[in-house]
């Protein structure tokens, strides 16, 4: 039987010592395949963006041109019995609210800075909400992270003029204004109070996708928690969210505050 069986292996070409390293092969091969399917399968699911990169759009004018002229430009003339103006500055009410003022660097959505210093402002009421909102986020280990608040109305001319139509519903329009115009919106996220670092969203900040809407269903479960969690402190102190974008709020008296024009240098 053994020379019966050596002579089947040799007419098909194949000698004691090859039909052992086939049987080899034949045990190895499930081994191999199941440790591939291991390292695919294994792999840690991609993480979310990170919160320190930065959306960008390609302007459709170029941002030196569109500056000068909205400097020269004058906000849209206004009815009504408004408010005074009282703009104050966030860091100097609670300076445990930190501060990313990403359109006083490159690092924001045009690439090119917008304003000469990296402060912010709200009208006092608001802020004075906001930093509530900073207080009661310590006991879940949260702190704010602002990225814009008070916006001078000849910057979110430069945003109209610059973004495409296409992209408009992202951009307030100059001949309303905007609510970050009065000094009622804040653009802003949660950073961690232990490692100081911004909390990881859904999406980047000023993300034309939809990705920023606040009830997007993508992401990971604890970016949407952490979403979420920003959402409902902001909502307990008199807030609300814009349907667009997971990090830009309004403060629920900003009707009763006109569009303001201030650049920082003059506040």
């Amino acid at each position: 039987m053994a020379r019966s069986a050596e002579r089947r292996d040799h007419l098909r070409g194949a000698t004691p010592e090859s039909s052992c390293a086939m049987k080899q092969h034949r045990t190895f091969l499930p081994l191999l395949l199941a440790v591939a399917g291991c390292v695919a399968g294994c792999r840690p699911s991609k993480p979310g963006p990170d919160p320190n990169d930065v959306f960008r759009v390609a302007p459709t004018h170029p941002v030196a041109e569109l500056l000068p002229v909205a400097l020269k430009s004058t906000p849209p003339a206004e009815s009504g019995d408004f408010r005074p103006a009282d703009l104050v500055e966030l860091t100097v009410l609670d300076s445990t609210i930190e501060l990313d003022i990403r359109y006083a660097t490159s690092r924001n959505l045009l690439g090119t800075p917008l304003y000469s210093q990296s402060r912010a402002f709200m009208q006092r009421p608001a802020a004075e909400a906001l930093v509530r909102v900073q207080r009661s986020l310590q006991a879940d280990g949260y702190g704010l992270l602002v990225y814009d608040a008070y916006r001078p109305w000849y910057v979110t001319k430069v945003f109209w003029d610059a973004v495409p139509p296409s992209l408009h519903r992202f951009v307030a329009d100059p001949a309303t204004g905007s609510r970050h115009n009065r000094g009622c919106a804040v653009d802003l996220t949660l950073y961690d109070l232990k490692t100081g670092r911004a909390a990881s969203m859904p999406s980047l900040y000023d993300e034309t996708t939809e990705r920023a809407y606040p009830n997007y269903a993508g992401g990971t479960a604890e970016q949407r928690r952490l979403r979420d969690l920003l959402r409902r402190h902001m909502e307990a102190e008199g807030f609300a969210v814009y349907q667009f974008e997971w990090w830009h709020f309004d403060y629920h008296d900003w009707s009763a505050y006109a569009i303001q024009n201030a650049r920082f240098e003059d506040l």
